[in-house]
C-alpha cells in the first residue's frame, strides 16, 4: 500500500479522543477501502517511528491489544490505555463498546 494511504491512516488516528479506541476496520472503512483492516495494521506497525501518533488507540475489532509487541516493553499499549482510564483484561478492553470512537461518526 502506498505511503499516502498510510499518512491518511495517521490522520484519522491523530483524531482519536484520550480515553478512547478505534479499529483497524473502522479506519479502513471511515478511508472507503473497506477491505484493507490489515493494511491499517501495517500502517500502526509503522507508526512508531513518529512521535505523534497516538498508536496505542487502535485495537482489533473486538478490543483486543494485538499491537501490543510493536510498543517498547510488552505493556506500554495497555500502560497508555489505562493511563486514559480505559480498563484492560487480559489484553481486551473492558466495556468496548463506551470505549469506542467511530471515526465516520465523528468527523471533527
Amino acid at each position: 500500500m502506498s505511503e499516502k494511504f498510510f499518512n491518511q491512516v495517521y490522520d484519522v488516528v491523530k483524531k482519536i479522543p484520550y480515553g478512547k479506541v478505534t479499529t483497524y476496520g473502522a479506519i479502513a472503512h471511515y478511508l472507503g477501502s473497506t477491505k484493507s483492516a490489515r493494511t491499517v495494521g501495517w500502517a500502526m506497525n509503522n507508526s512508531h517511528k513518529y512521535n505523534n501518533i497516538p498508536a496505542h488507540r487502535v485495537v482489533n475489532r473486538n478490543g483486543v491489544l494485538t499491537g501490543k509487541h510493536h510498543f517498547a516493553g510488552s505493556n506500554l499499549m495497555k500502560q497508555l490505555l489505562e493511563n486514559e482510564g480505559i480498563i484492560i483484561k487480559n489484553d481486551k478492553i473492558v466495556d468496548f463498546d463506551i470505549c469506542f470512537w467511530d471515526p465516520g461518526k465523528n468527523k471533527k
